[in-house]
């Protein structure tokens, strides 16, 4: 009997993989250093630094 060492994808499954791995947003670390120290100077909440950025507060978090 043999067994399998992983699942099989179906060809548009790996499609589908590589579409979203190339449309996924990508942030620098320059970004991502200054969305910190925004955040650490307390002028604007982390609801408002967020919307202003782009992101959702869970990818802040």
């Amino acid at each position: 009997m043999r067994w399998a060492t992983g699942t099989r994808k179906s060809p548009s499954a790996k499609i589908v993989k590589d579409i979203k791995r190339a449309t996924r947003k990508q942030y620098s670390s320059e970004q991502k250093i200054r969305s910190v120290l925004d955040s650490l100077r307390g002028e604007d909440s982390i609801a408002g630094l967020c919307r202003r950025e782009g992101i959702t507060p869970s990818i802040y978090y």
